[in-house]
C-alpha cells in the first residue's frame, strides 16, 4: 500500500538539535530508503520531510515514523494519509 507521510515541525531546529538529530535521522531515512519503507522523499522549507512509503498498512507506516529519530525525540510529527489509484478513470474505459 502507498501511504503519504507528511512532517510537521512546529519549530526550526536549533543548531544543538541539528547536531544532535541530524547525524542518526539522515541514516535512519537513508535505511528506509533501501529496504523500501520509503519510496520517494521530498523536503518542504517550512514543513521539513515528506515521504511516499510503500508498506502493508497505515499502523506500519506508523511505527516505521515513530521510530526516526526526530519523532522520537519530539520535534517532528507526522500526518499519514493512505493513496491509490485515481479510481474513476476506471469509469471512463469502462465506457460509464
Amino acid at each position: 500500500m502507498k501511504v503519504f507521510a507528511i512532517a510537521t515541525i512546529p519549530q526550526p531546529l536549533t543548531p544543538e538539535q541539528r547536531q544532535q538529530y541530524l547525524p542518526s535521522e539522515v541514516p535512519h531515512t537513508l535505511k528506509l530508503y533501501l529496504e523500501g519503507k520509503i519510496e520517494q522523499f521530498w523536503f518542504r522549507e517550512a514543513g521539513g520531510p515528506i515521504f511516499l512509503m510503500n508498506v502493508e498498512s497505515v499502523d506500519e507506516a506508523k511505527a516505521v515514523l515513530a521510530a526516526m529519530p526526530i519523532v522520537a525525540g519530539g520535534i517532528a510529527t507526522y500526518d499519514v494519509m493512505p493513496v491509490g489509484p485515481l479510481m474513476p478513470l476506471g469509469f471512463l474505459l469502462q465506457g460509464k
